[in-house]
Protein backbone atom coordinates (compact mmCIF):
# COMPACT_ATOMS: atom_id res chain seq x y z
CA UNK A 1 0.00 0.00 0.00
CA UNK A 2 1.29 3.43 -0.86
CA UNK A 3 0.18 7.00 -1.14
CA UNK A 4 0.38 10.32 0.67
CA UNK A 5 -2.19 10.54 3.46
CA UNK A 6 -0.29 12.98 5.66
CA UNK A 7 -3.47 14.99 6.14
CA UNK A 8 -5.02 12.25 8.26
CA UNK A 9 -3.03 13.21 11.34
CA UNK A 10 0.13 15.21 11.98
CA UNK A 11 3.24 14.52 9.91
CA UNK A 12 5.53 11.97 11.63
CA UNK A 13 3.60 12.65 14.84
CA UNK A 14 4.64 9.49 16.69
CA UNK A 15 8.37 9.85 16.09
CA UNK A 16 8.52 13.62 16.55
CA UNK A 17 6.99 13.38 20.00
CA UNK A 18 8.68 10.18 21.15
CA UNK A 19 5.40 8.30 21.57
CA UNK A 20 5.97 4.60 22.38
CA UNK A 21 5.79 2.77 19.09
CA UNK A 22 6.40 -0.80 17.88
CA UNK A 23 7.29 -0.61 14.17
CA UNK A 24 7.26 -4.40 13.75
CA UNK A 25 3.76 -4.70 15.24
CA UNK A 26 2.53 -1.90 12.97
CA UNK A 27 4.04 -3.59 9.95
CA UNK A 28 2.38 -6.88 10.90
CA UNK A 29 -0.99 -5.11 10.96
CA UNK A 30 -0.29 -3.51 7.58
CA UNK A 31 0.58 -6.89 6.12
CA UNK A 32 -2.55 -8.49 7.55
CA UNK A 33 -4.73 -5.74 6.12
CA UNK A 34 -3.19 -6.35 2.72
CA UNK A 35 -3.25 -10.16 2.86
CA UNK A 36 -6.90 -10.24 3.93
CA UNK A 37 -7.90 -7.73 1.30
CA UNK A 38 -9.45 -5.36 3.82
CA UNK A 39 -10.93 -2.21 2.38
CA UNK A 40 -11.54 -0.14 5.53
CA UNK A 41 -10.28 0.04 9.12
CA UNK A 42 -12.11 1.70 11.99
CA UNK A 43 -10.02 3.63 14.49
CA UNK A 44 -11.72 4.19 17.86
CA UNK A 45 -10.96 5.53 21.30
CA UNK A 46 -12.90 5.02 24.53
CA UNK A 47 -14.42 8.28 25.72
CA UNK A 48 -15.16 9.36 29.28
CA UNK A 49 -18.34 7.25 29.40
CA UNK A 50 -16.79 4.10 27.97
CA UNK A 51 -18.35 4.76 24.56
CA UNK A 52 -16.28 4.13 21.43
CA UNK A 53 -15.84 7.11 19.11
CA UNK A 54 -13.70 7.32 16.00
CA UNK A 55 -13.30 7.38 12.24
CA UNK A 56 -13.19 4.87 9.40
CA UNK A 57 -10.14 4.93 7.12
CA UNK A 58 -9.64 3.36 3.74
CA UNK A 59 -7.06 0.59 4.04
CA UNK A 60 -4.44 2.54 2.10
CA UNK A 61 -4.49 5.25 4.77
CA UNK A 62 -3.66 2.99 7.69
CA UNK A 63 0.17 2.87 7.37
CA UNK A 64 0.21 6.68 7.48
CA UNK A 65 -2.14 6.73 10.48
CA UNK A 66 0.25 4.44 12.35
CA UNK A 67 2.91 7.16 12.12
CA UNK A 68 0.88 10.35 11.86
CA UNK A 69 -2.10 9.41 13.99
CA UNK A 70 -5.64 10.37 13.07
CA UNK A 71 -7.22 13.64 14.18
CA UNK A 72 -10.46 13.97 16.12
CA UNK A 73 -12.16 16.94 17.74
CA UNK A 74 -11.58 17.84 21.39
CA UNK A 75 -15.31 18.42 21.83
CA UNK A 76 -15.84 14.66 22.09
CA UNK A 77 -14.23 14.91 25.52
CA UNK A 78 -16.77 17.55 26.56
CA UNK A 79 -19.89 15.43 25.93
CA UNK A 80 -22.34 14.03 28.43
CA UNK A 81 -24.32 10.83 27.86
CA UNK A 82 -26.80 12.64 25.59
CA UNK A 83 -23.84 13.69 23.38
CA UNK A 84 -24.41 17.32 24.38
CA UNK A 85 -21.34 19.48 24.91
CA UNK A 86 -21.15 20.52 28.57
CA UNK A 87 -18.12 22.84 28.42
CA UNK A 88 -17.73 26.30 26.79
CA UNK A 89 -15.34 24.94 24.16
CA UNK A 90 -15.12 28.20 22.20
CA UNK A 91 -13.33 30.05 24.98
CA UNK A 92 -9.62 30.58 25.60
CA UNK A 93 -9.28 27.40 27.65
CA UNK A 94 -12.39 25.55 26.51
CA UNK A 95 -13.67 25.61 30.07
CA UNK A 96 -10.99 23.11 31.09
CA UNK A 97 -8.28 25.55 32.14
CA UNK A 98 -6.16 24.19 29.27
CA UNK A 99 -5.28 25.98 26.04
CA UNK A 100 -5.21 22.61 24.25
CA UNK A 101 -8.96 22.22 24.84
CA UNK A 102 -9.98 25.54 23.30
CA UNK A 103 -11.68 26.21 20.00
CA UNK A 104 -12.96 22.67 19.35
CA UNK A 105 -9.51 21.89 17.95
CA UNK A 106 -7.84 18.56 17.30
CA UNK A 107 -6.65 15.68 19.35
CA UNK A 108 -4.71 12.86 17.70
CA UNK A 109 -5.64 9.18 17.91
CA UNK A 110 -2.61 6.86 17.76
CA UNK A 111 -3.57 3.25 16.97
CA UNK A 112 -2.48 0.44 19.27
CA UNK A 113 -1.57 -2.40 16.87
CA UNK A 114 -1.97 -4.98 19.66
CA UNK A 115 -5.73 -4.36 19.54
CA UNK A 116 -6.17 -5.00 15.81
CA UNK A 117 -9.18 -7.13 14.88
CA UNK A 118 -11.09 -8.02 11.74
CA UNK A 119 -14.79 -7.32 12.36
CA UNK A 120 -16.58 -10.54 11.36
CA UNK A 121 -20.02 -8.98 10.93
CA UNK A 122 -18.73 -6.51 8.32
CA UNK A 123 -17.29 -7.00 4.89
CA UNK A 124 -13.53 -6.45 4.65
CA UNK A 125 -13.31 -4.19 7.69
CA UNK A 126 -10.70 -4.04 10.44
CA UNK A 127 -10.66 -2.24 13.79
CA UNK A 128 -8.06 -0.80 16.17
CA UNK A 129 -8.29 0.89 19.54
CA UNK A 130 -6.34 4.13 19.92
CA UNK A 131 -4.73 6.24 22.61
CA UNK A 132 -5.25 9.99 22.40
CA UNK A 133 -2.79 12.90 22.47
CA UNK A 134 -2.89 16.65 22.04
CA UNK A 135 -1.33 18.01 18.86
CA UNK A 136 1.73 19.05 20.89
CA UNK A 137 2.35 15.40 21.72
CA UNK A 138 1.19 15.57 25.34
CA UNK A 139 -1.08 12.74 26.51
CA UNK A 140 -4.68 13.84 26.98
CA UNK A 141 -5.25 13.83 30.76
CA UNK A 142 -8.93 12.90 30.32
CA UNK A 143 -8.14 9.59 28.61
CA UNK A 144 -9.72 6.88 30.75
CA UNK A 145 -7.58 4.17 29.10
CA UNK A 146 -4.52 6.10 30.24
CA UNK A 147 -5.92 6.24 33.80
CA UNK A 148 -5.95 2.45 33.88
CA UNK A 149 -2.53 2.25 32.24
CA UNK A 150 -1.17 4.43 35.04
CA UNK A 151 -2.73 2.28 37.75
CA UNK A 152 -1.34 -0.86 36.12
CA UNK A 153 2.12 0.70 35.85
CA UNK A 154 2.16 1.47 39.57
CA UNK A 155 0.89 -2.03 40.31
CA UNK A 156 3.72 -3.46 38.20
CA UNK A 157 6.25 -1.39 40.15
CA UNK A 158 4.88 -3.05 43.29
CA UNK A 159 5.55 -6.46 41.72
CA UNK A 160 2.06 -7.50 40.63
CA UNK A 161 -0.13 -7.95 37.58
CA UNK A 162 -3.90 -7.44 37.69
CA UNK A 163 -5.97 -10.46 36.66
CA UNK A 164 -9.66 -10.02 35.85
CA UNK A 165 -12.55 -12.20 34.80
CA UNK A 166 -15.64 -10.54 33.35
CA UNK A 167 -19.23 -11.58 34.07
CA UNK A 168 -21.73 -9.21 32.47
CA UNK A 169 -25.51 -9.18 32.16
CA UNK A 170 -27.41 -7.39 29.39
CA UNK A 171 -30.72 -7.42 27.55
CA UNK A 172 -31.58 -8.25 23.96
CA UNK A 173 -34.97 -7.17 22.61
CA UNK A 174 -36.64 -7.63 19.24
CA UNK A 175 -37.06 -4.27 17.46
CA UNK A 176 -40.70 -3.60 16.59
CA UNK A 177 -40.30 0.03 15.54
CA UNK A 178 -36.88 1.71 15.27
CA UNK A 179 -38.47 5.19 15.62
CA UNK A 180 -36.54 6.84 12.81
CA UNK A 181 -38.75 9.83 12.02
CA UNK A 182 -37.00 13.22 12.12
CA UNK A 183 -38.98 14.06 15.25
CA UNK A 184 -37.32 11.10 16.98
CA UNK A 185 -33.79 12.35 16.26
CA UNK A 186 -33.18 14.44 19.36
CA UNK A 187 -30.44 14.53 21.98
CA UNK A 188 -31.08 11.97 23.27
CA UNK A 189 -33.10 10.36 20.47
CA UNK A 190 -36.24 8.28 20.92
CA UNK A 191 -35.27 4.66 21.69
CA UNK A 192 -36.79 1.86 19.62
CA UNK A 193 -40.05 0.16 20.52
CA UNK A 194 -39.22 -3.42 21.42
CA UNK A 195 -40.63 -6.77 22.48
CA UNK A 196 -39.00 -9.48 24.59
CA UNK A 197 -37.45 -12.53 22.94
CA UNK A 198 -38.79 -14.87 25.63
CA UNK A 199 -40.69 -14.81 28.87
CA UNK A 200 -38.51 -14.51 31.93
CA UNK A 201 -38.25 -15.23 35.65
CA UNK A 202 -37.38 -18.83 34.78
CA UNK A 203 -33.75 -18.39 35.71
CA UNK A 204 -31.33 -20.74 33.89
CA UNK A 205 -34.04 -23.10 32.65
CA UNK A 206 -33.05 -25.07 29.58
CA UNK A 207 -36.31 -24.17 27.85
CA UNK A 208 -35.44 -20.48 27.92
CA UNK A 209 -31.84 -21.25 26.95
CA UNK A 210 -33.15 -22.96 23.82
CA UNK A 211 -35.32 -19.93 23.03
CA UNK A 212 -32.29 -17.67 23.40
CA UNK A 213 -30.05 -19.93 21.33
CA UNK A 214 -30.79 -18.40 17.90
CA UNK A 215 -29.50 -15.08 19.23
CA UNK A 216 -26.57 -16.64 21.04
CA UNK A 217 -25.67 -18.50 17.84
CA UNK A 218 -24.88 -15.38 15.83
CA UNK A 219 -23.40 -13.57 18.83
CA UNK A 220 -21.17 -16.50 19.76
CA UNK A 221 -19.91 -16.91 16.20
CA UNK A 222 -18.80 -13.29 15.88
CA UNK A 223 -17.57 -12.82 19.46
CA UNK A 224 -15.31 -15.85 19.17
CA UNK A 225 -14.15 -14.74 15.72
CA UNK A 226 -12.97 -11.51 17.38
CA UNK A 227 -10.75 -13.58 19.66
CA UNK A 228 -12.60 -12.64 22.84
CA UNK A 229 -12.29 -15.39 25.48
CA UNK A 230 -16.01 -16.19 25.80
CA UNK A 231 -16.61 -18.92 28.39
CA UNK A 232 -20.29 -19.25 29.31
CA UNK A 233 -23.63 -18.05 27.93
CA UNK A 234 -26.57 -17.98 30.30
CA UNK A 235 -30.25 -17.15 30.54
CA UNK A 236 -30.41 -14.57 33.30
CA UNK A 237 -33.25 -13.88 35.71
CA UNK A 238 -35.63 -11.63 33.77
CA UNK A 239 -37.29 -11.55 30.35
CA UNK A 240 -34.84 -11.06 27.48
CA UNK A 241 -31.93 -10.99 29.93
CA UNK A 242 -28.63 -12.58 28.91
CA UNK A 243 -25.32 -13.15 30.67
CA UNK A 244 -21.85 -13.79 29.29
CA UNK A 245 -18.72 -14.64 31.22
CA UNK A 246 -15.15 -14.59 29.97
CA UNK A 247 -11.94 -16.35 30.86
CA UNK A 248 -9.39 -14.36 32.82
CA UNK A 249 -7.28 -11.70 31.15
CA UNK A 250 -4.35 -9.70 32.45
CA UNK A 251 -3.95 -5.94 32.69
CA UNK A 252 -5.35 -3.61 30.06
CA UNK A 253 -6.59 -6.55 27.97
CA UNK A 254 -9.53 -7.20 30.30
CA UNK A 255 -10.83 -3.64 29.89
CA UNK A 256 -10.16 -3.60 26.14
CA UNK A 257 -12.12 -6.86 25.85
CA UNK A 258 -15.12 -5.36 27.65
CA UNK A 259 -15.08 -2.29 25.40
CA UNK A 260 -15.03 -4.41 22.26
CA UNK A 261 -17.63 -6.89 23.58
CA UNK A 262 -20.22 -4.23 24.39
CA UNK A 263 -19.79 -2.42 21.10
CA UNK A 264 -19.79 -5.66 19.10
CA UNK A 265 -22.94 -7.04 20.76
CA UNK A 266 -24.88 -3.87 20.02
CA UNK A 267 -23.77 -3.76 16.39
CA UNK A 268 -24.28 -7.48 15.71
CA UNK A 269 -27.74 -7.52 17.27
CA UNK A 270 -28.86 -4.44 15.35
CA UNK A 271 -27.91 -6.09 12.06
CA UNK A 272 -30.17 -9.02 12.96
CA UNK A 273 -33.14 -6.85 13.93
CA UNK A 274 -32.54 -6.80 17.69
CA UNK A 275 -31.66 -4.08 20.17
CA UNK A 276 -29.02 -4.97 22.76
CA UNK A 277 -28.66 -2.74 25.80
CA UNK A 278 -26.22 -2.65 28.68
CA UNK A 279 -28.44 -0.17 30.52
CA UNK A 280 -28.79 -1.42 34.07
CA UNK A 281 -32.58 -1.31 34.46
CA UNK A 282 -34.56 -0.62 31.28
CA UNK A 283 -37.84 1.18 31.92
CA UNK A 284 -40.05 -1.63 30.62
CA UNK A 285 -42.59 -3.76 32.53
CA UNK A 286 -41.17 -6.84 34.29
CA UNK A 287 -37.59 -6.15 33.21
CA UNK A 288 -34.95 -7.08 35.79
CA UNK A 289 -31.77 -5.13 36.63
CA UNK A 290 -28.44 -6.17 35.12
CA UNK A 291 -25.04 -6.11 36.82
CA UNK A 292 -21.39 -6.42 35.91
CA UNK A 293 -19.51 -8.64 38.37
CA UNK A 294 -15.77 -8.06 38.28
CA UNK A 295 -13.65 -11.03 39.38
CA UNK A 296 -10.15 -9.94 40.33
CA UNK A 297 -6.87 -11.05 41.85
CA UNK A 298 -3.22 -10.12 41.76
CA UNK A 299 -0.49 -12.24 40.20
CA UNK A 300 3.04 -12.01 41.58
CA UNK A 301 5.35 -11.04 38.74
CA UNK A 302 8.47 -12.87 39.87
CA UNK A 303 6.71 -16.22 40.39
CA UNK A 304 3.57 -15.96 38.27
CA UNK A 305 1.51 -17.21 41.22
CA UNK A 306 -1.84 -15.98 42.48
CA UNK A 307 -1.07 -13.64 45.39
CA UNK A 308 -4.54 -14.22 46.88
CA UNK A 309 -4.00 -17.92 47.63
CA UNK A 310 -3.52 -18.72 51.30
CA UNK A 311 -0.60 -20.86 52.36
CA UNK A 312 -2.14 -21.77 55.72
CA UNK A 313 -4.80 -24.43 56.01
CA UNK A 314 -7.00 -22.52 58.46
CA UNK A 315 -6.64 -19.14 56.74
CA UNK A 316 -9.04 -18.25 53.93
CA UNK A 317 -7.00 -15.38 52.49
CA UNK A 318 -3.42 -14.19 52.95
CA UNK A 319 -2.80 -10.82 54.57
CA UNK A 320 -2.22 -9.08 51.24
CA UNK A 321 -5.64 -10.13 49.92
CA UNK A 322 -7.29 -9.06 53.19
CA UNK A 323 -5.68 -5.64 52.94
CA UNK A 324 -6.64 -5.34 49.27
CA UNK A 325 -10.26 -6.15 50.11
CA UNK A 326 -10.18 -3.61 52.94
CA UNK A 327 -9.08 -0.89 50.52
CA UNK A 328 -11.91 -1.64 48.10
CA UNK A 329 -14.44 -1.53 50.94
CA UNK A 330 -12.97 1.67 52.38
CA UNK A 331 -13.28 3.63 49.12
CA UNK A 332 -16.43 2.00 47.75
CA UNK A 333 -18.69 5.06 48.13
CA UNK A 334 -16.43 7.39 46.17
CA UNK A 335 -15.62 4.65 43.66
CA UNK A 336 -19.33 4.22 42.93
CA UNK A 337 -19.12 6.93 40.26
CA UNK A 338 -16.74 4.60 38.42
CA UNK A 339 -18.52 1.31 39.12
CA UNK A 340 -22.08 2.69 38.72
CA UNK A 341 -21.87 5.87 36.64
CA UNK A 342 -25.53 6.33 35.62
CA UNK A 343 -28.61 7.61 37.42
CA UNK A 344 -30.36 4.40 36.41
CA UNK A 345 -27.75 2.10 37.94
CA UNK A 346 -28.61 2.97 41.54
CA UNK A 347 -32.09 1.50 41.13
CA UNK A 348 -30.39 -1.90 41.19
CA UNK A 349 -29.21 -1.60 44.81
CA UNK A 350 -32.15 -3.37 46.42
CA UNK A 351 -32.20 -5.74 49.43
CA UNK A 352 -32.65 -9.47 48.79
CA UNK A 353 -32.01 -8.96 45.08
CA UNK A 354 -28.64 -10.60 44.32
CA UNK A 355 -27.31 -7.03 44.15
CA UNK A 356 -25.63 -5.31 47.09
CA UNK A 357 -27.16 -2.43 49.02
CA UNK A 358 -24.34 -1.88 51.51
CA UNK A 359 -20.57 -2.02 51.77
CA UNK A 360 -19.87 -5.49 53.10
CA UNK A 361 -18.02 -8.63 52.15
CA UNK A 362 -18.59 -12.32 52.67
CA UNK A 363 -17.41 -15.85 51.97
CA UNK A 364 -19.22 -17.05 48.83
CA UNK A 365 -22.10 -14.69 49.62
CA UNK A 366 -23.78 -13.33 46.50
CA UNK A 367 -25.69 -10.69 48.45
CA UNK A 368 -22.50 -9.01 49.62
CA UNK A 369 -20.80 -6.28 47.64
CA UNK A 370 -17.48 -8.11 47.76
CA UNK A 371 -17.54 -11.90 47.58
CA UNK A 372 -14.62 -14.19 48.36
CA UNK A 373 -14.46 -17.04 45.85
CA UNK A 374 -12.22 -19.99 46.75
CA UNK A 375 -9.92 -20.23 49.73
CA UNK A 376 -7.04 -22.32 51.04
CA UNK A 377 -5.71 -24.72 48.41
CA UNK A 378 -7.70 -23.21 45.53
CA UNK A 379 -5.34 -21.68 42.94
CA UNK A 380 -8.22 -19.64 41.47
CA UNK A 381 -9.04 -17.82 44.71
CA UNK A 382 -10.15 -14.27 44.01
CA UNK A 383 -12.50 -11.44 44.95
CA UNK A 384 -15.71 -10.75 43.07
CA UNK A 385 -17.03 -7.20 43.24
CA UNK A 386 -20.77 -7.35 42.50
CA UNK A 387 -21.39 -3.60 42.69
CA UNK A 388 -20.85 -2.60 39.07
CA UNK A 389 -23.39 -1.90 36.36
CA UNK A 390 -22.86 -3.08 32.75
CA UNK A 391 -22.66 0.51 31.47
CA UNK A 392 -19.55 1.31 33.55
CA UNK A 393 -16.46 2.56 31.77
CA UNK A 394 -14.19 -0.53 31.98
CA UNK A 395 -11.00 1.50 32.40
CA UNK A 396 -12.35 3.48 35.34
CA UNK A 397 -14.02 0.44 36.96
CA UNK A 398 -10.80 -1.58 36.90
CA UNK A 399 -8.62 1.39 37.86
CA UNK A 400 -10.81 2.17 40.87
CA UNK A 401 -10.35 -1.39 42.12
CA UNK A 402 -6.58 -1.40 41.70
CA UNK A 403 -6.10 2.02 43.28
CA UNK A 404 -8.42 1.27 46.21
CA UNK A 405 -7.07 -2.21 46.81
CA UNK A 406 -3.44 -1.17 46.73
CA UNK A 407 -4.14 1.71 49.12
CA UNK A 408 -5.37 -0.96 51.51
CA UNK A 409 -2.15 -2.91 50.99
CA UNK A 410 0.02 0.18 51.37
CA UNK A 411 -1.62 1.22 54.64
CA UNK A 412 -2.08 -2.34 55.99
CA UNK A 413 -5.83 -1.86 56.32
CA UNK A 414 -7.82 -4.44 58.22
CA UNK A 415 -11.22 -5.30 56.71
CA UNK A 416 -14.36 -5.54 58.85
CA UNK A 417 -15.66 -9.00 59.78
CA UNK A 418 -17.31 -10.88 56.94
CA UNK A 419 -21.08 -10.84 56.84
CA UNK A 420 -23.36 -13.86 56.83
CA UNK A 421 -26.49 -11.71 56.44
CA UNK A 422 -25.66 -9.40 53.57
CA UNK A 423 -28.81 -7.27 53.86
CA UNK A 424 -28.69 -6.85 57.61
CA UNK A 425 -26.30 -5.32 60.12
CA UNK A 426 -24.64 -1.95 60.42
CA UNK A 427 -22.40 -1.93 57.36
CA UNK A 428 -22.40 1.48 55.64
CA UNK A 429 -24.82 1.81 52.77
CA UNK A 430 -23.79 2.24 49.18
CA UNK A 431 -24.84 5.59 47.73
CA UNK A 432 -28.58 5.66 47.11
CA UNK A 433 -28.20 7.83 44.00
CA UNK A 434 -25.69 9.14 41.52
CA UNK A 435 -26.01 12.48 43.31
CA UNK A 436 -24.68 10.94 46.53
CA UNK A 437 -21.94 9.10 44.67
CA UNK A 438 -20.73 12.23 42.88
CA UNK A 439 -20.59 14.13 46.17
CA UNK A 440 -18.53 11.30 47.68
CA UNK A 441 -16.08 11.37 44.78
CA UNK A 442 -15.87 15.17 44.89
CA UNK A 443 -14.96 14.99 48.59
CA UNK A 444 -12.54 12.05 48.24
CA UNK A 445 -9.01 13.15 49.04
CA UNK A 446 -7.88 9.64 48.13
CA UNK A 447 -9.09 9.73 44.51
CA UNK A 448 -8.01 13.35 44.15
CA UNK A 449 -4.53 12.30 45.23
CA UNK A 450 -4.41 9.26 42.92
CA UNK A 451 -6.17 10.67 39.85
CA UNK A 452 -5.49 14.38 40.27
CA UNK A 453 -7.88 17.25 40.87
CA UNK A 454 -8.22 17.96 37.16
CA UNK A 455 -9.53 14.49 36.32
CA UNK A 456 -11.84 14.25 39.34
CA UNK A 457 -13.26 17.72 38.65
CA UNK A 458 -13.78 16.70 35.01
CA UNK A 459 -15.82 13.59 35.88
CA UNK A 460 -17.76 15.45 38.57
CA UNK A 461 -18.60 18.26 36.13
CA UNK A 462 -19.94 15.90 33.47
CA UNK A 463 -21.94 13.84 35.95
CA UNK A 464 -23.47 16.91 37.56
CA UNK A 465 -24.49 18.12 34.11
CA UNK A 466 -26.18 14.75 33.54
CA UNK A 467 -27.91 14.99 36.92
CA UNK A 468 -29.01 18.55 36.18
CA UNK A 469 -30.67 17.50 32.94
CA UNK A 470 -32.44 14.67 34.76
CA UNK A 471 -33.75 16.96 37.48
CA UNK A 472 -35.04 19.46 34.93
CA UNK A 473 -37.23 16.86 33.17
CA UNK A 474 -40.84 16.23 34.25
CA UNK A 475 -41.20 12.47 34.73
CA UNK A 476 -44.25 10.24 34.37
CA UNK A 477 -44.05 9.62 38.13
CA UNK A 478 -44.39 13.34 38.88
CA UNK A 479 -47.27 13.74 36.47
CA UNK A 480 -49.19 10.81 38.00
CA UNK A 481 -48.39 11.94 41.55
CA UNK A 482 -49.29 15.63 41.36
CA UNK A 483 -51.36 16.45 38.26
CA UNK A 484 -54.73 15.50 39.73
CA UNK A 485 -54.30 15.92 43.45
CA UNK A 486 -53.04 19.52 43.33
Amino acid sequence: MSGDFSGIGRSDFVNRHGIPHDPSACESVNQEIESRGLETVRLSFADQHGVLRGKTLVAEAVPSAMINGCTMTTTLLAKDTSHKTQYPVFTADGGFGMREMSGAGDIVMVPDPATFRVLPWLDKTGWMLCDIYFTNGKPVPFSTRRVLQGALSDLGDAGFDFVAGLEVEFHVFRIENPNLTPADSGQPSTPPDVSVVSHGFQYLTELRADEHEPIWAFLRKDIQALGLPLRTMEVEFGPSQFEASFDIATGITAADNMMLFRSAVKQICRRHGYHATFMCRPGLPNIFSSGWHLHQSLRTRDTGENAFVSGSENVMLPELAMQYAAGILEHARAASVFTTPTINGYKRYQPMSLAPDRIAWGDNNKGAMLRVVGGYGDPLTHLENRVGEPAANPYLYLASQILSGMEGVGTSRVPPPMTEAAYEGEAPNLPASLMEAVDSLDESNFFRDRLGDRFVDYIVHLKRAEIGRFLSEVTNWEHREYFEIF
